[in-house]
């Protein structure tokens, strides 16, 4: 039967009143699914170890790295771990890797100064990371004060003991400077206050770091998947971030943040979370004009993992699957504790 007997016969069957389908030569996607190397060679979406950053935790006073509870298989590491860890991690082909600092909890205030100390055990562990590996791979900072904090917000706070932001700034350029004086290549600015990457930018501008990049948490969410991060970074947060952090329910807002930075001077922008915002990743990397990035945080890490060692989900599976689904939603690169694994199993 050639196509136009094809369609004439299907045109008949319509006028009849029957539901008749028709499979034509043109009518056999399948064909392109049945083998590996074909469904390779049309693929549309690529994951690539380049493509994974590793997000890390460096704590003061540890001798040995310690398993973080809620997250089996990822650590707070002592300084020699964490350049072990930043070696195979590079060594596999990831694309960058992401510090965090966990300060002792009496080195806590309520400015965070230990955030911007020089000897601060952020800033350490930026040193060793931009000796160790630096050459090879991208040093990235989280510039925030939560961990520093022994209120646990993301900045200082007024007398009414709500978050102010403008003070806060000052406090964020004071760390961000601190943080490319130790080796970062770019800052994530992850505090959710407004103007924040305007005044970094400036302040790095004036102190003749103008090749320091911002990496903007454009959209973060205050969300409940959060939860094994606190307890990861030693949390002392008391109550919620819903004040500075996005409303769930809202997504136009996004854009709106996304322009802002994108005008003050971003030159990477963020979505966090990444598997349940994954419509807010698409608005994003639709609209900006410079890399996204997708942050797979502790509870979409934690909660694939403790349905793989139930033997309810195939792990390696499940973990590709969602890595992937969040690059096909527009993500030129993920943050997520599996880059290094990821990365071998790609490679």
């Amino acid at each position: 039967m050639t196509r136009a007997t094809a369609a004439e016969a299907l045109a008949t069957a319509a006028g009849a009143g029957r539901i008749v389908r028709i499979m034509t030569a043109m009518d056999r996607p399948r064909r392109l699914r049945r083998t590996p190397a074909l469904r390779r060679l049309v693929a549309e979406t690529t994951l690539e170890p380049r493509q994974l950053v590793l997000p890390m935790f460096v704590a003061d006073g540890l001798a040995e790295p310690r398993e973080i509870g809620s997250m089996p298989g990822v650590y707070q590491h002592s300084m020699d771990s964490l350049r072990k860890a930043a070696v195979e991690a590079v060594t596999a082909g990831v694309g960058g890797l992401m510090l965090f600092g966990v300060p002792r909890p009496e080195d806590k205030d309520p400015s965070g100064s230990q955030a911007a100390a020089p000897d601060g055990i952020l800033n350490r562990g930026l040193r060793a990371l931009a000796d160790e590996v630096g050459d090879s791979t991208v040093v990235m900072a989280d510039t925030c004060l939560d961990e520093f904090t022994d209120h646990g917000h993301c900045g200082v706070l007024s007398a009414d003991g709500s978050v102010d932001n403008d003070a806060t700034l000052d406090r964020y350029v004071e760390m961000a400077l601190a943080q490319a004086e130790a080796g970062a290549d770019l800052l994530g600015t992850s505090g959710m206050m407004d103007g924040q990457v305007g005044a970094i930018r400036a302040g790095l501008d004036a102190a003749g770091r103008t090749d320091t990049g911002i990496l903007a948490y454009a959209a973060k969410y205050a969300s409940a998947f959060y939860g094994p991060f606190r307890e990861a970074v030693g949390s002392s947060l008391q109550g919620d971030r819903r004040t500075y952090q996005q409303d769930p329910a809202n997504r136009r807002e996004s854009i709106r943040e996304l322009e802002l930075d994108l005008a003050e001077g971003a030159d990477i922008v963020m979505v966090k979370p990444a598997m349940s915002y994954l419509d807010i990743l698409r608005d994003v990397s639709d609209r900006s004009s410079v890399p996204v990035a997708a942050y797979q945080i502790s509870g979409e890490y934690s909660m694939i993992t403790a349905a793989a060692q139930r033997g309810w989900i195939d792990r390696r599976g499940a973990v590709l699957e969602s890595l992937l689904g969040i690059r096909r939603a527009g993500a030129d690169f993920v943050l997520t504790y599996w880059a290094t694994e990821a990365s071998h199993w790609l490679s």
